[in-house]
């Protein structure tokens, strides 16, 4: 499975993307860390990068969870993830999504275009009805990305996750499959 955009492509990941994981991590590790929950120094491993993938893969095969590595057509360097996280069935047919970016990235449009062709695989091959999003009120980029991509702001989750120890409110912003 391959979304080609005007700028980037996306595909599921897959474990040969361990070592370019763990560079990205690495590499924004101070960035991802103001809007992310507390990482382990073990996180920052080719062994945990690996495993993560593994169990990513294993996940989507029993429709739990997506994850899509985000590659620069120019230089097909992996720029970013995008995440399907806690897919409910049912009456529901829903899940949240999330990414990063490598930060020198930012500004460039890379991620919405991203997050439009997660979105469309979402609600076209995975029958999706609503996707979720949950941005610190603050991350402004954040929320200007998801807003470009068709997501609206329905209200603020207050301390709803717990950043660098400290319970923060979320802006919720979501995106409903209006063909279902």
């Amino acid at each position: 499975m391959k979304l080609d955009g005007k700028e980037i492509y996306i595909r599921f990941t897959e474990e040969a993307d361990a070592e370019d994981v763990l560079r990205l991590q690495n590499n924004n590790r101070n960035f991802f860390q103001l809007y992310s929950p507390k990482k382990e120094e073990s996180f920052y491993t080719l062994e945990t990068q690996l495993k993560s993938i593994q169990e990513a893969i294993e996940k989507r095969k029993n429709d739990q969870f997506y994850s899509f590595a985000m590659f620069h057509k120019a230089t097909n360097e992996l720029i970013g993830l995008v995440t399907f996280m806690d897919i409910l069935r049912g009456a529901l047919q829903s899940c949240f999504i999330g990414y990063f970016l490598d930060q020198k990235h930012n500004g460039k449009g890379y991620m919405t275009e991203a997050v439009k062709l997660v979105v469309q695989y979402g609600f076209e091959h995975l029958s999706l009805h609503r996707i979720e999003a949950g941005v610190m009120p603050h991350n402004i980029g954040s929320i200007r990305v998801l807003e470009k991509a068709g997501f609206e702001k329905e209200g603020i989750a207050r301390k709803n996750v717990k950043i660098n120890g400290k319970w923060e409110d979320h802006q919720v912003l979501a995106i409903i499959n209006e063909n279902m």
